[in-house]
């Protein structure tokens, strides 16, 4: 009896394969039926079900919870190229690094100049599958790229996808989980009929499949699935991409069926330009691009990755695609720095599964130039998961319009705006609700002075019912005391004395906190915490020029204009100074020096960290070096002294290799630091 099984096994699993993968059935529909069941009443009577049945991908499964697997290898993302533009600089960035590797390697093989491998870029739900012995072990979602989730019942359901191959070894391979638009619209088809709920679109369809617990409503959606990349293997060797492209054929893993070498880039855009232009309309299946891959594998393994990216591969976006519908209406929103920004209300329109009904118009200056009104049609986009953004006006005469109002007044506080540039502003920094609650709140948040138990509902209640309108009446006794709070709705003696002693110990703070809680234009944390640590007090931030502030690396020219103009204005000292006379004090804490700090190498050097550091983490390393006397910085510069790499080192890397600053491993780091 299972003899026979494993003879129908095999044959329904070979026809499956030409059926689902190839498109080239072998045999009828009902022929493969009478076998399918007679498998089936053979598994029933024996109580044996093969690990390779095609009986596994019914899917009367219910799964309680989606649990995380680890991958074996990193499933990385792809960095992006918008314009033939963008592809040739890539290129070049490409070339620069091959004639690098080979100028400074003269021993080496040299690498050869690239060819690049095209392929579609299947617009699915990344998966990554494991097989070990010749079986399907494990299928997990890309999840962060390192851990995912496994859904190897719903990924049992896509026929494609051989349950047992041939090769023994143990291997990852990476691919994408499709709905083919034809099944997606027989299935909209059937809801409709059934009056059951239509899905939105394909790419929505196959994500929201595999996430389902119920494993039959997975089987019901008819995924397929195309591979083109084996992230990890226990022994496998490939000299190119097509080898490796090969080799999943071989093992019946289905691979994309377009995949063209091009030496030559122009011929590779010219190729884009076509396909785009004659072949994607024709597919049955949601693409969104192109992806680039260095053929020969050894390049890539010389070429490696940035933080985030291979360099050895790179997507091609095509043209985010453009909606229409109309504007109804135009809003006007007030932030925290008094800048006022307009939102477009739509009409309703569906995108990538999304519906849609705001859009940014960024502000006065955008309206004027695109020269949108109320009640016109617009194009408008929502690329890579943004704010949809209005792009211009359509010419729709059967509609009425009117044009946008330029507010006068603040949609906040009602206070006559000032136009700079192509912005508005309202100029009532404490008495507008909006700018103080906000601007409050964000001096009191994790990230700022950190006061416990305040929150934007605080903030508004106390600039309501107190007038608390600046962060320094925060501190303010006069203003701010337990007699007042208890005064308020919802205040009693707990909360008011939990706040006033929150309030207390944030007096005592650090300088990178208190410089980012003051909230300065274009600066950030990492940024706030380079000013602490270049000037060490709150008096020399204060006093800093623009000529030291764009010194510092990874300071240009708006960022030191944004912190000079920023302490030259008297509302901002005036507050400052309200705080350092109620006794807050914020303080530079710089790291102590070993005794023999001064005979390391590293001593009054700038290093920078990049990549994992297996042995010693970022944290351990940064604080080692600063006990050396090292100012360890966020950027790459010409001041730049030691740049140390871990694994998977990216652009500052490439920086330091540019500008000849002298790069050292992890091993070697460590040896210097003994």
């Amino acid at each position: 009896m299972q003899e026979r099984m494993r003879e129908l096994v095999a044959l329904l699993n070979d026809y499956d394969y030409h059926y689902y993968t190839l498109d080239n059935p072998k045999v009828t529909d009902a022929e493969y039926d009478r076998l399918y069941d007679e498998l089936r009443r053979l598994e029933a009577e024996s109580g044996v079900v093969l690990p390779d049945s095609p009986t596994h991908r019914v899917g009367d499964v219910i799964v309680d919870t989606f649990v995380e697997h680890k991958h074996l290898s990193r499933l990385w993302s792809l960095d992006k190229a918008q314009s033939a533009d963008d592809l040739r600089e890539w290129d070049k960035r490409v070339r620069k690094l091959i004639d690098d590797y080979n100028t400074k390697n003269p021993d080496a093989e040299p690498l050869p100049a690239p060819t690049y491998m095209l392929e579609q870029k299947f617009d699915g739900l990344t998966i990554n599958l494991t097989y070990d012995g010749g079986a399907l072990v494990q299928a997990a979602t890309r999840g962060r790229g390192v851990v995912g989730e496994s859904v190897l019942p719903q990924v049992k359901t896509i026929r494609s996808i051989p349950l047992s191959i041939d090769y023994q070894g143990l291997f990852e391979v990476q691919g994408e989980v499709i709905m083919p638009l034809s099944e997606l619209s027989a299935y909209n088809q059937k809801a409709t009929e059934t009056g059951a709920e239509l899905l939105k679109n394909a790419r929505n369809a196959a994500s929201g499949a595999i996430r389902q617990k119920n494993v039959e409503e997975t089987a019901k959606r008819n995924l397929d699935a195309y591979f083109y990349a084996i992230g990890y293997s226990a022994d496998l060797n490939f000299n190119t991409h097509e080898e490796m492209t090969a080799f999943l054929r071989a093992n019946r893993i289905k691979a994309g069926s377009y995949s063209k070498p091009f030496a030559d880039l122009d011929e590779l855009i010219a190729e884009i330009e076509r396909f785009d232009r004659e072949d994607h309309p024709q597919l049955d299946y949601l693409i969104d691009g192109m992806v680039l891959k260095i053929n020969d594998i050894r390049t890539r393994e010389v070429l490696g990755f940035t933080d985030k990216f291979p360099r050895w591969a790179v997507a091609f976006k095509f043209e985010a695609e453009e909606y229409s519908t109309v504007l109804h209406s135009v809003v006007w929103d007030v932030g925290r720095t008094g800048k006022i920004t307009p939102t477009a209300l739509l009409e309703p329109v569906d995108i990538g599964g999304v519906t849609v009904q705001r859009a940014t118009l960024n502000n006065w200056g955008d309206i004027q130039r695109k020269g949108v009104d109320i009640g016109c049609r617009v194009a408008i986009r929502r690329s890579n998961d943004v704010i949809p953004e209005v792009l211009y006006k359509l010419d729709d005469e059967s509609l009425e319009t009117s044009p946008i109002e330029k507010p006068e007044t603040c949609p906040s506080c009602g206070h006559e705006l000032v136009e700079k540039g192509a912005h508005l502003f309202c100029p009532n920094v404490t008495g507008c609700a909006t700018q103080v609650i906000e601007r409050v709140s964000h001096f009191a948040s994790r990230g700022g002075m950190d006061i416990e138990t305040f929150s934007i509902k605080t903030a508004e209640q106390l600039f309501k019912e107190l007038g608390i309108n600046d962060p320094a009446d925060l501190y303010d006794p006069q203003k701010l005391n337990l007699e007042k709070l208890l005064s308020l709705p919802r205040f009693g003696q707990k909360k008011a004395e939990n706040l006033l002693n929150a309030i207390e110990k944030s007096k005592n703070c650090d300088l990178a906190a208190f410089l980012n809680a003051l909230g300065i234009p274009n600066t950030g944390q990492r940024m706030c915490r380079d000013l602490a640590e270049t000037f060490g007090s709150l008096e020399a931030v204060r006093a800093a020029t623009f000529e030291q502030l764009v010194a510092i690396p990874g300071f240009g020219d708006i960022v030191a204009e944004s912190v000079v103009g920023f302490f030259a204005t008297e509302r901002i000292n005036e507050s400052i100074d309200r705080m350092l006379a109620s006794g807050v004090a914020p303080h530079f804490e710089a790291p102590e020096i070993a005794e023999a700090a001064e005979d390391s190498v590293f001593f009054g050097k700038t290093v920078v960290l990049t990549g994992t550091l297996q042995t010693m983490g970022r944290n351990d390393a940064k604080a080692k070096l600063e006990t050396l006397g090292a100012k360890v910085t966020g950027s790459v510069s010409k001041k730049t002294d030691f740049v140390i790499a871990g694994e998977e080192a990216g652009s500052k890397l490439d920086k330091a290799r540019e500008l000849g600053v002298e790069v050292l491993t992890e091993e070697q780091f460590l040896e210097k630091i003994k």
